[in-house]
């Protein structure tokens, strides 16, 4: 049973039952559940009044994670909108492609983005018909949403929807092998991939989500923002990642929940220790969004006190997929049990299923499953086995039903045509006390046509040369896995919810190469 037909029917009820309770609280002040569901109104009443929006209209939402974000999604929902949240790390011209590929004529976002719209405004021209500015100094905007949000206007009566066809959100996926594409996920989608969620992970009146992912990403927008308002918790909203400023906000705001991706779990970790925080108040911890070392694990909980629990799933999937269960056996190194209403496969490349122990691709079915890619009907053909969607990630399930990633497909490094998997080496490289960071990729070789190249950090204090490296991984790995080429770098390249970027690896490898041939 769905908690509500529709995103804004979920904020409507809460609005409804929890009232007066803290919905959102950022930079020390709360917004009540009944004043959040009273924003969204009045935005919703401007963007019909005054920006011609309507059924079905796609509106770019280019803002941090503030009380601004929850209003601008709320109403452009409630007007009848799709929202098309807009990544903050994008350069002009990937912001350009996405709104032109919406079809996005309106747009909101935070003033500390003006520079970056400066651009996309040059570039758009009169297709951007308006720009609504969230914050005190307008810029180049036509409208102020403080003077939207400052307005009485009538409550604007919740859009009729169709929960399974009316797309509710469409999150552009990062463009590791071309551009960006659209997922569309449908009201029904991210409803019901918020029950999955609140079933894993109970969460109610009381609870405090650090929120430090951002809203514009599907792990955040699900798992913290549409599960906490709709479980009337509080949704603690923190702009951006500074280890020591969240680290303060977890102690003086007593969170209980955190959800964060690995590379935030493995700074918190090791940040010194006349700078911890006490995280006591925290009843778990949720990692996703990447693969998390089993070491890092390790270092956070024996610091903190603090269980983590693994989840996965793409954005194409609401996107929570699996999870470790809070009440039953957690596995490290594990992405755990699909949630409620998810079914996972272990399938080879014909789509046919896998006995226990074989790897194979992960495949996935259930009502969190997207309606398909914006205006691509043939990259949406290629991404199904019927109603099988295909995560492009390569895993076992064990014999008790829980799932194991190996590696992204598209990541596999065939060395003399054996398969090696970069998360393995990746594994014994963050055992070696001297490496904070690590991500290993293909590098092509003339004689064995890829070989494992490993990039790393090492953590504050520590010394270690690449020849130590390479003895630790020929005593824990096969040799045909051990990396032939190594670079020690100050940090890796990261997006925007702090997912180490391989693609930027590779690229750079590929400069280099360029250079050493014009050379």
């Amino acid at each position: 049973m769905l908690y509500a037909d529709s995103l804004s029917g979920l904020l409507r009820r809460s609005g409804m039952e929890y009232g007066d309770l803290a919905a959102l609280r950022c930079g020390g002040k709360d917004w009540s559940y009944r004043a959040v569901d009273g924003m969204a109104d009045r935005v919703a009443g401007a963007l019909v009044r005054d920006a011609g929006v309507g059924n079905g209209d796609r509106v770019g939402l280019y803002c941090i994670n503030s009380p601004y974000f929850v209003a601008a999604y709320f109403g452009i929902i409630r007007a009848g909108g799709i929202v098309v949240p807009i990544n903050l790390l994008l350069h002009p011209d990937e912001i350009v492609y996405i709104l032109q590929d919406a079809g996005a004529e309106v747009m909101i976002y935070h003033e500390a983005m003006e520079p970056q719209m400066v651009q996309v405004r040059e570039r758009m021209g009169a297709a951007l018909r308006m720009s609504w500015v969230a914050g005190e100094q307008m810029g180049g905007a036509d409208a102020s949403l403080d003077v939207v949000l400052d307005r009485v206007t009538a409550l604007v009566e919740d859009p009729e929807v169709d929960p399974g066809q009316d797309v509710a959100v469409i999150i552009y996926t990062s463009g590791t092998t071309g551009r960006a594409k659209g997922a569309m996920l449908t009201h029904r989608n991210l409803l019901s991939n918020v029950e999955s969620v609140v079933e894993a992970f109970p969460m109610g009146v009381g609870d405090r989500i650090i929120t430090v992912l951002p809203m514009f990403h599907a792990f955040a927008a699900t798992a913290c923002l549409l599960s906490g308002l709709r479980s009337g918790a509080t949704v603690v909203a923190v702009p951006r990642f500074l280890p020591d400023e969240l680290s303060g906000v977890i102690e003086r705001e007593q969170g209980t929940i955190f959800m964060g991706v690995p590379s935030m779990y493995g700074v918190l970790a090791n940040l010194p220790t006349d700078r911890a925080a006490d995280f006591s108040s925290l009843r778990f911890c949720v990692s996703g969004g990447a693969a998390m070392p089993v070491e890092v694990m390790k270092r956070f909980e024996a610091r903190f006190g603090v269980l983590i629990y693994e989840g996965d799933g793409p954005t194409e999937c609401s996107p929570v997929t699996s999870v470790n269960p809070i009440d039953g056996i957690r596995k490290a190194g594990s992405i755990g049990l699909p949630v409620g209403g998810v079914e996972m496969r272990i399938v080879d490349d014909s789509g046919d299923e896998l006995p226990d122990g074989e790897v194979g691709e992960i495949v996935v079915c259930g009502a969190n499953v997207m309606k398909g890619y914006w205006n691509l009907p043939e990259a949406t053909a290629e991404s199904f086995w019927g109603e099988w969607f295909r995560t492009g990630d390569l895993g076992h399930r064990d014999t008790d039903g829980y799932f194991y990633i190996v590696d992204r497909k598209k990541d596999m490094i065939i060395v003399n045509g054996m398969n090696v998997y970069p998360r393995q080496i990746e594994e014994v490289l963050y055992r070696h006390p001297a490496i904070l960071e690590c991500a290993v990729v293909s590098d092509p070789d003339p004689l064995h046509g890829e070989v494992p190249k490993a990039f790393y950090v090492i953590r504050p204090g520590m010394e270690v040369e690449d020849r130590e490296l390479r003895r630790w991984c020929i005593e824990h790995l096969g040799r045909h896995q051990v990396p032939r080429r190594w670079q020690r770098l100050d940090q890796l390249p990261k997006n925007a919810t702090g997912k180490i970027v391989k693609r930027e690896l590779t690229r750079r490898g590929e400069v280099e190469r360029g250079l050493r041939t014009e050379g």
